[in-house]
């Protein structure tokens, strides 16, 4: 009855809800940890560690209203604390000539790596808030609550980090500015 498991578990009305926000959460939790840390894998552990911890509280959480807002805080938390680790302090090299010119077709793909690209050079905290706010839609008041920090921070924050990813994109902003 009511999130109580019915014996053997089987039928437990809690296992069944989170299977269903799993399901409909998964893929945009996914792209959010990527945009966070700029590689699938890394994207598929983290958004694998938030649902293994949001699982081990399923039971205890009384508003499921919330639940996407814990998510993002978890996936922020899991990205910024796996980039202070030593090992993550590396930095890639440049790809080859042949990977980076993208014919007419795939303009948007294009655009979509030169963006990531830039994010990858932005310090993690920042890049956080630039995710929330630009690319997640959320406000000021919201990516705070998320982030668990003030809103000067973010307003803080969201300046420098647009300011990085500028000098790092340098000239490539240019492509990524709407023609007209």
């Amino acid at each position: 009855m009511g999130g109580e498991p019915d014996g053997d578990g089987s039928g437990d009305v809690s296992e069944i809800s989170f299977e269903e926000f799993f399901r409909t959460r998964r893929d945009a939790l996914r792209r959010t940890a990527y945009l966070l840390c700029g590689d699938w894998h890394r994207a598929d552990d983290h958004v694998q560690a938030a649902f293994v911890a949001l699982h081990r509280h399923w039971r205890r959480i009384r508003d499921k209203a919330a639940l996407d807002a814990w998510m993002r805080r978890t996936l922020v938390r899991a990205v910024v604390d796996e980039s202070r680790r030593p090992w993550r302090r590396e930095r890639a090299t440049a790809e080859p000539d042949d990977r980076r010119a993208v014919p007419g077709a795939a303009d948007a793909v294009a655009t979509r790596h030169v963006l990531v690209g830039g994010l990858r050079s932005v310090p993690p905290r920042q890049r956080a808030v630039l995710v929330l706010r630009f690319l997640e839609g959320l406000d000021v008041p919201a990516t705070a609550a998320a982030l668990s920090c003030s809103e000067g921070t973010v307003k803080s924050q969201t300046a420098a980090g647009l300011a990085a990813l500028r000098t790092a994109l340098g000239d490539a902003l240019d492509d990524l500015r709407p023609a007209g």
